[in-house]
């Protein structure tokens, strides 16, 4: 299984969610645009910054990392030519379209407090609450998802077909859990009243009847002698 994990997973990708971005480059101090937020897949080292990029990684493969609220994510538009991200939530930050590299901090919720508080779909590894019917909510629990159970990829083109079954019938039912509250919600009104009460309300509306009358003839009054 541990076998089947690794050839699932790209030997660069544990690395790239372990490592610290946004500090300082320590070869570029006085330049602007010194922060480290760039990886190289081909060397899976520390992060670097814009100038070691044109010095150091001309032509190796690097992705850029973004920051959102103070989490690392990446553009869905790079990192899907080297990663199988189906199943991963993605997000629109700055007119991009954007995933989590890693779980984000959060307290729990119990299937039975999402449900009153109307939330569909919850990430399968730590239960984020998810937007739309993906399993995870980053990159780091897709890692954990196929680390236990091994029903999924990180290999492009992998795995297309099954996370589309998955997502279908995770859709299905949520939309048959939702009838069926819909159902036993108009089943409970329907017992609340009983068919005398039924009938009451019906039988105390009083008939409709036309108040307009038709006028007699009209008769004059007599003349005064």
């Amino acid at each position: 299984m541990k076998l089947q994990g690794e050839m699932m997973v790209p030997p660069w990708l544990e690395s790239l969610l372990s490592t610290a971005f946004f500090t300082i480059c320590p070869r570029h101090r006085d330049t602007p645009r010194n922060e480290c937020n760039m990886y190289c897949l081909d060397c899976m080292d520390d992060a670097f910054c814009f100038y070691c990029r044109s010095s150091r990684h001309k032509d190796h493969l690097v992705i850029q990392i973004r920051r959102s609220s103070y989490h690392d994510v990446v553009r869905v538009a790079e990192i899907q030519k080297v990663l199988d991200i189906s199943g991963v939530q993605t997000y629109v930050i700055n007119s991009a379209r954007v995933l989590f590299l890693n779980e984000r901090p959060q307290p729990k919720v119990s299937s039975s407090s999402s449900s009153s508080k109307g939330v569909s779909y919850l990430c399968e590894i730590c239960s984020r609450s998810l937007l739309d019917p993906f399993r995870f909510c980053s990159l780091g629990c897709k890692l954990v998802g196929i680390r236990k159970r091994g029903d999924t990829s990180f290999v492009v083109g992998s795995n297309k077909k099954n996370e589309e079954e998955a997502m279908k019938q995770r859709r299905e039912g949520i939309t048959a859990t939702r009838l069926a509250s819909k159902q036993q919600g108009d089943d409970e009104e329907l017992r609340e009243r009983s068919p005398q009460e039924m009938y009451t309300s019906s039988a105390s509306t009083p008939p409709h009847f036309n108040s307009r009358r038709r006028k007699g003839i009209p008769h004059r009054a007599p003349f005064a002698s």
